[in-house]
């Protein structure tokens, strides 16, 4: 699992380095295997910097180039000798200075050097796009704005992403620690122990409203067993297109290729707090949908363009006419969002873990809907993480709001109960750790004291800490908050 260090940092407000905090996440059970570097462009622009061409004319023995003194903001215009068709006086143009180190298209290194081109003296590059990694276009060079100074560096002009990012090896039954959230909550956890209270910073969807009432979709859930709760909501108006600079930067550190601005989108929710969403075209859903299994035997063809022969057993959402995705593993190639769609539903749900470990094994897919949905999320911020996406997608993709919130959840998801015997746990551990301290440990992974005797504590366990169920499983948890060194 990769987690970005500087997404993480949104949740939780950290003084600490990367390494000092991939120490403490490691400690903490959450093992970091490496830290690697992630930029946005390759090489983070450094050595890029605004240049003003002030003189440019023409080169005595060459057609296509130009000899050009630009001012790089320090007293001292250098000459550049430039090719570019359209470089011309007074613009304000990106400059690779003398040592800079440019990548190619195939990611190829070169380093910028003084030299003679046509017997004419250059100190430097004028840059096009695909010179800096920031697109494909080779027309000629970047024409920035007029009003940026010279000597400015351009990795501020271009809002360059530096990133740290941990890789994870994260074991099967951490289910609530699968998202930046989850990630930020035990580090939390981990900084009290050292006596330092950071403050948990969540994302405020007290801007979700419902602009009007235009797209209902009804729901139906014929089985609640395999889908406990289901939500959602329509959003009408939306443009499908690439996705801001900032989300694309996000989702490539963790090793996503962004899609669209709404399938980024629920990416981008779905590593943030661990929920997965779906989103389907609105206009291609025949009445309502229909959370059921189907018969065995129907042919599903899958975003992969693969028909697969479903099990009686595979829990579906469907609409009046037949089925639309498999329940939390894939979406259907005939429902999904493309360039034309413009109205969505947009799906948030807590689907069987069983179930899902089951349907996604017998069709052999792992995705990173499914690989959550199988060991269990959080179905308290079903609704929650919905509201958060709706509120996304409405900010990149425009659109409004057009129905109310489904919110189908009959029989709610108890948290659980245990009973915590002090002498256990210091006989367990094989050392005695003060009552006040367990209790402080507890309290800071959100498991709730109910009750305090000599003997021990009486504790609910939130639901999502799928794998504390047993006062064993608290005492483990003590110990790795504690720390097992």
């Amino acid at each position: 699992m990769r987690i970005s260090y500087n997404w993480l940092k949104q949740f939780i407000k950290l003084d600490s380095t990367s390494e000092e905090t991939a120490a403490l996440l490691t400690d903490l059970g959450l093992e970091v295997e490496v830290v690697e570097k992630y930029q946005s462009v390759k090489g983070g622009l450094e050595g890029i910097v605004v240049g003003e061409v002030k003189t440019c004319v023409q080169h005595p023995d060459a057609d296509r180039l130009k000899i050009t003194t630009v001012d790089l903001g320090d007293g001292n215009p250098i000459q550049i000798v430039c090719g570019a068709p359209n470089v011309a006086a007074g613009q304000k143009v990106p400059v690779a200075t003398i040592g800079t180190n440019l990548f190619d298209k195939d990611g190829n290194e070169f380093q910028i050097k003084k030299g003679k081109i046509r017997g004419q003296e250059s100190h430097g590059m004028i840059c096009a796009e695909d010179e800096l990694g920031l697109g494909e276009n080779h027309d000629g060079i970047m024409i920035l704005d007029d009003s940026l100074q010279p000597g400015t560096l351009f990795s501020k002009v271009m809002n360059i992403e530096d990133d740290e990012v941990f890789e994870i090896g994260l074991t099967p039954n951490r289910a609530d620690a699968m998202s930046h959230w989850g990630v930020a909550r035990d580090l939390r956890a981990g900084l009290v122990q050292k006596n330092v209270h950071p403050e948990l910073i969540t994302p405020s969807v007290t801007s979700f409203r419902v602009d009007k009432r235009t797209l209902k979709i009804d729901v139906e859930v014929k089985d609640i067993k395999l889908a406990p709760r289901y939500c959602g909501v329509t959003i009408s108006g939306i443009t499908v297109k690439p996705s801001p600079d900032w989300l694309q930067n996000r989702l490539k550190a963790i090793g996503l290729t962004p899609k669209n601005n709404i399938v980024d989108a629920t990416n981008y929710v779905l590593h943030e707090l661990g929920q997965p969403l779906h989103a389907f075209d609105a206009n291609k859903i025949n009445g309502k949908i229909i959370v059921k299994t189907v018969e065995s035997g129907t042919k599903f063809k899958t975003l992969d363009d693969v028909e697969r022969i479903l099990h009686e057993e595979d829990l579906m959402i469907c609409d009046e006419k037949g089925p639309l995705c498999i329940a939390g593993v894939f979406g259907g190639k005939n429902s999904g969002v493309t360039e034309n769609t413009s109205n969505i539903f947009l799906e948030s749900a807590y689907f069987n873990p069983v179930s899902i470990r089951k349907t996604a094994k017998r069709h052999g897919l792992s995705t990173d809907a499914s690989f959550r949905f199988e060991r269990g999320i959080d179905p308290t911020i079903t609704e929650y993480a919905l509201k958060r996406a709706a509120i996304l997608i409405k900010e990149i993709a425009g659109g409004e709001i057009t129905s109310d919130i489904i919110d189908i959840y009959q029989k709610k998801i108890e948290d659980f109960t245990v009973l915590l015997n002090f002498n256990k746990v210091n006989k367990i551990i094989g050392q005695e750790i003060p009552k006040e301290i367990i209790k402080k440990i507890l309290v800071s992974l959100d498991i709730k004291v109910n009750s305090v005797s000599d003997a021990g504590l009486g504790l609910t366990i939130p639901a999502y800490r799928v794998d504390v169920q047993r006062e064993i499983d608290v005492i483990e948890e003590i110990l790795r908050v504690y720390g097992y060194n």
